[in-house]
């Protein structure tokens, strides 16, 4: 990341941040991420600040916070798609609302959703290949090292009654 991505005259200042203050932020946020989430760049300025932005509210700490949001690649990637979702309300003469804008703006430009996306489904994949390896050394069962490649089509359609399986009674619930 070059040194400012985003520059004080970018922003308006506020009664109690000055433009630059926006600016800075800004570019931290950006740096934590290109960090890989370090907890040393999570420092209490910047949860403060974040934790006020992007819809976001005070955990009950900056550990709280960072162990909501940045402890591993899935809960990072909520964040991201949270960032992203976030409306960025307000007047930026009073709020950060402009720099969440022009964050939310870079974040669209970067492949960081997709990048985030493709960890989490390898985490998952490995984390069900080593489950279903130990599964099988428990059972004993021998499964062939083919891999399926075609896409398995679930059906949720009941199957017809047979006259040795009668239908059962519809049934009335509510999820309320």
């Amino acid at each position: 990341m070059p040194k400012a991505l985003f520059t004080a005259e970018e922003f308006t200042p506020t009664q109690w941040s000055t433009a630059q203050d926006k600016a800075t932020f800004g570019n931290h946020f950006f740096r934590f991420i290109e960090s890989g989430w370090k907890h040393t760049l999570f420092t209490r300025g910047f949860y403060n600040r974040l934790s006020n932005c992007f819809g976001h509210i005070a955990h009950y700490d900056l550990h709280g916070f960072y162990g909501t949001w940045f402890a591993e690649d899935a809960l990072r990637l909520s964040f991201l798609r949270h960032t992203l979702r976030f409306g960025c309300y307000g007047d930026p003469t009073y709020t950060f609302s402009d720099v969440e804008r022009a964050i939310k703006a870079e974040l669209g430009n970067r492949p960081l959703v997709a990048q985030y996306e493709a960890r989490v489904a390898a985490a998952v994949r490995a984390r069900e290949l080593d489950q279903l390896e130990r599964l099988q050394a428990k059972y004993g069962i021998a499964v062939a090292s083919t891999v399926v490649t075609q896409p398995v089509e679930l059906s949720f359609i009941p199957t017809p009654p047979t006259p040795d399986r009668p239908q059962p009674p519809a049934m009335q619930i509510s999820l309320f």
